[in-house]
């Protein structure tokens, strides 16, 4: 049986870093695992309970909340926008954290990564990331981290997945909550 990790990044460029470093992670995945970046995050409208009820869930919403549910951990990449958490991955986490009591998260295993142009890579949104999506009832893998600062130069002319040591990590990372997914299905 192999273990699914959903993968989401929180920025919508085409050409971003935290989106090479999610094509990276689809590709390092090891046997026995498959990770998955999901695709359409831009397109969920913003949380709103007045739409969030039964006949009424944007497709967009459900087609998030499905890919979620189907899947067995989760891999966040985000940078850092103005200090913080960027608005869509806040957003994917409110869509996914309801209905209450019932979210998609469901206590599987969720790491969270990611790459910032400045000197400690994004570590401010990464933490507020790990603190919604606990609060949002994901298990988060606390002592998994990779933060790589200076993205802009590291990766000007090299895609992620070709940089020896942030594919290394990134493998490192990717076995961890493969490991924990697979703990949690056995259980």
């Amino acid at each position: 049986m192999s273990v699914r990790i959903l993968a989401l990044v929180g920025s919508l460029r085409a050409g971003s870093h935290n989106r090479q470093l999610a094509e990276a992670g689809v590709k390092l995945a090891p046997e026995g695992a498959e990770v998955v970046l999901f695709e359409g995050l831009a397109d969920v409208p913003f949380y709103n309970e007045d739409i969030d009820v039964e006949g009424s869930v944007p497709a967009a919403a459900t087609k998030l909340r499905e890919a979620a549910l189907a899947s067995d951990g989760f891999l966040f990449f985000s940078p850092e926008y103005n200090g913080t958490i960027p608005a869509v991955l806040k957003n994917a986490i409110d869509w996914l954290s309801r209905p209450y009591g019932a979210g998609a998260f469901g206590g599987k295993p969720v790491a969270v990564v990611g790459t910032a142009f400045g000197q400690f890579g994004g570590v401010w949104a990464q933490d507020e990331t790990r603190k919604s999506v606990g609060i949002a009832g994901g298990k988060v893998l606390e002592d998994v981290k990779l933060s790589i600062p200076g993205s802009v130069t590291r990766f000007a002319e090299t895609h992620p997945v070709d940089d020896a040591e942030v594919a290394a990590q990134l493998t490192e990372v990717i076995a961890h909550v493969h490991g924990h997914a697979g703990q949690a299905a056995a259980a």
